[in-house]
């Protein structure tokens, strides 16, 4: 392919609800699960119709619980995709849907990493992030990725909860990178609180910045020591083992979504399905649209996307976009031809997105 090209599946169902989620995914609705693949799959064939579905070079199961389907399920809803050659597939899986004889049916159909939402090692921590506690979960899970085979995998860690101190965090990390075949790729996210979830409403569980701040510093200093490198604010990974499909994201690349939710992306023009599975089954088996909305960006807004989003990267941004002047010094440093935040940066990397000069002329204000 002349270009990258990925394709996102939404699967929108969930065992359990855990009280920072905001993403649209419900506990009720597994009743629908053989309608909802027969209609992702009426969606991929209307796209490929329409010549709207080249072969990916990534696709992405994520949700929800992709896991929750039953493994044949997934199955045939992968095998509706047209995939290139040598295309990463990642599917995100629970850690208690670990099991080998699933993760090899996986395999077998052609994925090729599982990503794995862990979020801490210690129960007390899960207990305040309302997280369903797998005893032993990051153990288990690194014996069937091994057993599987697989050779690219992840694991997704949050910090800041109300009840995590640095000792919790410290062990967290330190047990994932101590693991007998550990994860060559890692996600640490800042705990976000989003409205209208249980854990926005609770103003006691809200997590304090300077503690995240250093959280986020004890990360990059664990991650690195151990042979990862960031390569985006919230991701580490070993040599050979980024993710091709979240590059695609920050890169501002094409994509298609699938399913309920799901956002699709073609050269600045974004757009949404449906957000329900309800919703969603009901205009597919009716020969109807599932487009909820879209929009355009003019040159300048995708202009300045793309550079946001490179910021976040090692990779930077062209040097002549972000100079690094006086009070940015210790925020971005040059390399080579290009502008990339330092640690302290990426702790600030939204108010230096600020300076981002998306017509490069005259110096701009210093930041205030």
């Amino acid at each position: 392919m002349s270009e990258p090209f990925g394709v996102y599946v939404h699967v929108p169902f969930c065992a359990h609800r855990c009280d920072y989620c905001a993403f649209a995914t419900y506990t009720d609705r597994d009743h629908l699960m053989v309608r909802y693949v027969d209609a992702c799959i009426a969606e991929i064939d209307g796209a490929r119709r329409q010549g709207a579905l080249p072969p990916a070079t990534s696709v992405f199961f994520g949700g929800g619980t992709p896991s929750r389907l039953a493994a044949d399920e997934l199955v045939r809803l992968l095998a509706a995709i047209p995939v290139a050659p040598g295309a990463e597939v990642t599917v995100e899986c629970n850690p208690e849907d670990a099991e080998v004889d699933r993760l090899r049916a996986y395999r077998d159909a052609g994925v090729t990493r599982m990503s794995f939402g862990i979020q801490s090692t210690r129960p007390h921590v899960l207990d305040s992030l309302g997280r369903r506690n797998v005893p032993d979960a990051v153990t288990r899970v690194a014996d069937v990725v091994g057993q599987v085979g697989f050779a690219s995998w992840n694991l997704d860690l949050i910090f800041g909860a109300a009840d995590e101190t640095d000792e919790d965090w410290a062990c967290a990390l330190d047990t994932v990178v101590g693991l007998d075949g550990a994860p060559p790729h890692i996600s640490a996210y800042a705990l976000t609180v989003e409205p209208g979830t249980p854990l926005g409403a609770d103003a006691s569980r809200h997590p304090d910045d300077d503690v995240q701040a250093r959280r986020y510093e004890m990360t990059e200093e664990r991650l690195s020591g151990a042979g990862y490198r960031w390569e985006e604010i919230s991701n580490w990974a070993r040599p050979g083992h980024r993710c091709a499909h979240n590059h695609l994201y920050w890169s501002g690349g094409s994509y298609l979504g699938i399913g309920s939710a799901a956002h699709s992306h073609r050269k600045g023009h974004r757009w949404w399905n449906v957000r329900t599975p309800d919703r969603y089954i009901a205009l597919v088996e009716d020969g109807r649209g599932t487009l909820a909305g879209e929009e355009r960006l003019d040159a300048d807004a995708r202009r300045f996307e793309s550079l946001s989003l490179a910021l976040r990267t090692d990779a930077g941004v062209p040097a002549e976009h972000l100079p690094v002047t006086e009070d940015l010094v210790g925020l971005v440093e040059t390399k080579g031809a290009r502008s990339v935040l330092t640690l302290r940066g990426r702790l600030l990397a939204n108010e230096v997105s600020t300076r981002l000069v998306t017509h490069p002329g005259p110096a701009p204000r210093p930041l205030r």
